[in-house]
C-alpha cells in the first residue's frame, strides 16, 4: 500500500487547512486509516482515525475533521482553528483491516505511512 500526502503549507493562527491522504490498493474501504503529527524537538503522535468510527485525541477534538472518499481513494483531515502548536508534520498511516469496537490510536496499529507533510501555523 502507498500512500501519498498532500495539503500542507503555512496558515496563520485561527486559519484551515486540508490535508489529503491517497492510498493504493482495491480495498480502501476496508482500510482503517490514520493521521499522525510530529513537532519539532517531540516525539510523533496520534491525531485522529478512522475505521468503524471517528477517533481523535484530545487535543484537536473539536477543530479537526477525519472523512474519507473511498471511490477515490483518499482520506481528508480538515484542521481548523489551526494555532501555533499543530505546527509538525503529519503523516497519514494505514492498516488494512480492523475489528469493530476497537479504536486504533497507537502506531503501531498501522502497517503503512505516507511520507508526511510540514503544516507550519504562524501566530
Amino acid at each position: 500500500v502507498q500512500l501519498v500526502v498532500s495539503g500542507g503549507g503555512l496558515v496563520q493562527a485561527g486559519g484551515s487547512l486540508r490535508l489529503s491522504c491517497a492510498a493504493s490498493g482495491r480495498t480502501f474501504s476496508s482500510y482503517c486509516m490514520g493521521w499522525f503529527r510530529q513537532a519539532p524537538g517531540k516525539e510523533r503522535e496520534f491525531v485522529g482515525s478512522i475505521g468503524w468510527n471517528l477517533y481523535y485525541a484530545d487535543a484537536v477534538k473539536g477543530r479537526f475533521t477525519i472523512s474519507r472518499d473511498n471511490a477515490k481513494n483518499t482520506v481528508y483531515l480538515q484542521m481548523n482553528s489551526l494555532n501555533p502548536e499543530d505546527t509538525a508534520v503529519y503523516y497519514c498511516a494505514a492498516r488494512l483491516t480492523y475489528l469493530y469496537g476497537h479504536t486504533y490510536g497507537s502506531e503501531h496499529e498501522f502497517n503503512y505511512w505516507g511520507q508526511g507533510t510540514l503544516v507550519t501555523v504562524s501566530s
